[in-house]
């Protein structure tokens, strides 16, 4: 059991914090592969899906501003749901030069069973922490993306 000052000193270096986090990352993107591999999505795939509008879609620009993917990525990863049959790209009635992605009903389908699907295991994969737990964790985690966010947004990055 480690003392209250290895505890204190722990607590106070960002280095081991940020580890910290980045191991839990990890661990989650780990375990979204293993699930996602059941609906034969990979994990950007997955995030694209969970991004388009049921009835508009989304434009790829706004979709790779969304998941911080360069368009390249995004057009890459768009080809392959396409190929899937899970999206279609349409012409956008706003712009002609550009191009929304629009869920087929095989994706509506895919994406929701993925979800579900999803949301039960985050849920088996976070049963260590009771309700009140569950309320502080938001609330930090809240408290580092909000100041993060200030951050970036302080020296000229936009998030």
């Amino acid at each position: 059991m480690p003392t209250e000052s290895v505890r204190n000193i722990f607590a106070e270096n960002p280095r081991q914090q940020y580890r910290l986090i980045h191991d839990i990352y990890v661990q989650l993107q780990d375990g979204d592969s293993r699930l996602l591999r059941q609906f034969d999505l990979t994990g950007s795939q997955y995030a694209v899906l969970l991004h388009l509008d049921d009835s508009q879609g989304q434009r790829l620009i706004r979709i790779s501003e969304r998941l911080l993917l360069a368009r390249s990525t995004i057009t890459r990863i768009v080809d392959q749901l396409q190929h899937k049959g899970l999206v279609e790209r349409i012409a956008d009635h706003d712009d002609r030069r550009a191009q929304r992605v629009l869920l087929t009903p095989a994706g509506h389908k895919r994406r929701e069973a993925a979800r579900a699907a999803h949301d039960q295991s985050l849920q088996h994969r976070l049963q260590m922490l009771n309700s009140d737990e569950h309320e502080q964790l938001h609330s930090l985690l809240m408290k580092v993306s909000k100041g993060l966010d200030s951050h970036l947004r302080a020296n000229g990055f936009e998030s």
